[in-house]
């Protein structure tokens, strides 16, 4: 019987990633899970797929993307367990509320390790066994943010249009070693990173943005609350991507992500960002200037 192909995804304690690491054991995948939390994220994959302690195919791994030396004992783990990893999921990632005025640098600093700069290198530690292996795929999580930049969280919109540069440049470097890379457009989902809980916030209510931000989240949470999906509508997209076997390729999952894929490659910058606008209830340029 032929082994089982090995994936790798990170931050697979929780929404999208459980949610994807439960798919892909129903599969037949092999599932290194990375997380965190490995004993609460393992209980949680366990009860989602059955499977018992010591599943073969089901294998949790500590890793915190901030922190070099986990991120080489993960690496160095992930080897010894699968050799070189058939894909690896980048999922992974945090959120952030405020103005660029009102968030501090080392939040900026936090976003881009844990988002970019932590799975960077966790990719730089897999990627000679890839090569070697001569194949593989690298599946890179991105959202609406990394589409277009979002008032009120500029941290999220600049790490995650990073990741899609990041990706995109890479696709061209490994193809020639037989390995692929997707960039994944996932729209809104009912995971902790939409919720107050799951991000973290520097907004000023009673600062100069304080008129901006009562509107921008009361409209922000009411067109999340319409357009949020489960984590489990997810999945299929993201399991489609693995068998991909383009050298590079960037897909939507999710209706809206479709839709704003769609308008922003149709309509205007100057449109686009007078609609966003609209829909945010923000105001019109120099409407709050002092007087």
């Amino acid at each position: 019987m032929a082994e089982p192909r090995t994936v790798v995804v990170t931050g697979a304690s929780r929404g999208l990633g459980l949610a994807s690491g439960a798919h892909l054991y129903h599969r037949g995948w092999r599932v290194v899970a990375a997380m965190r939390s490995v004993d609460a994220g393992l209980q949680r994959l366990r009860e989602r797929t059955g499977a018992a302690p010591g599943d073969a195919r089901l294998v949790g791994v500590a890793l915190d993307l901030t922190e070099t030396s986990s991120i080489e004992r993960a690496a160095t783990q992930i080897l010894e367990v699968t050799g070189a990893p058939d894909a690896l999921v980048h999922n992974a990632g945090i959120s952030a509320a405020g103005m660029v005025e009102e968030t501090p640098i080392a939040l900026w600093e936090r976003m881009f390790a844990t988002n970019l700069f932590g799975p960077v290198a966790l990719t730089k530690a897999l990627l000679p066994a890839m090569r070697g292996a001569g194949r593989g795929r690298i599946v890179l999580v991105s959202s609406e943010a990394g589409v277009r930049g979002m008032p009120a969280t500029a941290p999220y919109s600049a790490v995650k249009g990073a990741v899609e540069r990041w990706g995109e440049s890479m696709a061209g470097e490994v193809a020639p070693f037989g390995i692929g890379v997707t960039v994944l457009i996932a729209g809104t989902y009912e995971t902790d990173i939409i919720t107050d809980a799951g991000t973290t916030d520097t907004r000023d209510l009673d600062g100069p943005y304080a008129r901006l931000h009562r509107t921008i989240d009361r409209r922000g949470r009411l067109l999340v609350g319409r357009a949020a999906r489960p984590p489990e509508r997810f999945v299929g997209g993201l399991a489609a991507a693995l068998e991909d076997t383009s050298a590079y390729a960037r897909h939507p999952v999710g209706s809206d992500a479709r839709m704003l894929l769609l308008a922003n490659g149709i309509i205007p910058t100057r449109v686009m960002h007078h609609m966003t606008r609209l829909l945010l209830g923000i105001p019109r340029r120099g409407s709050l200037r002092p007087e």
